[in-house]
């Protein structure tokens, strides 16, 4: 199940439904299904805490993804994805993306770490970077129906 909540941030995310069959629909490209996926859109100050708690960062990002399967090698796709509203409304300004451009994006991303792409060379950033554009462009289909 894909669930959505907040924590100290006043945003909702709108278009719940397609929201859901498009993560599902790019899960699945990956061969690998949602479980239970859980975004929590939060201010800057909860992202930061959980980045010094967790990830020993002192440092504001726009999101945090934790893979909780209990078999790494499961095709189910469990987690917890963390999402602060301020970084990506900033990020979306700085890029010329515009928010709602900008919180898809980061969505897919959190979504591509658990089925496999990571982001810490230059190599691996354009491989994020290419499938999340695709991933965008279906939102976009998705969107047009």
């Amino acid at each position: 199940m894909i669930s959505f909540f907040k924590q100290n941030t006043a945003f909702d995310i709108k278009h719940k439904s397609k929201i859901k069959v498009w993560l599902k629909n790019i899960a699945a490209e990956y061969g690998f299904a949602a479980g239970d996926l859980n975004y929590v859109f939060c201010d800057d100050e909860y992202l930061l805490d959980m980045n010094r708690q967790y990830l020993g960062h002192d440092y504001y990002t726009d999101i945090i993804t934790f893979d909780s399967r209990e078999d790494v090698a499961s095709k189910r796709l469990d987690g917890d994805i963390f999402i602060s509203v301020d970084t990506v409304r900033a990020n979306g300004e700085q890029y010329g993306e515009g928010f709602s451009r900008e919180i898809m994006r980061v969505m897919a991303h959190g979504l591509l770490h658990l089925v496999g792409f990571d982001d810490h060379t230059a190599a691996q950033q354009k491989k994020m970077r290419a499938a999340e554009n695709k991933a965008l462009e279906q939102w976009d289909t998705i969107m047009m129906s």
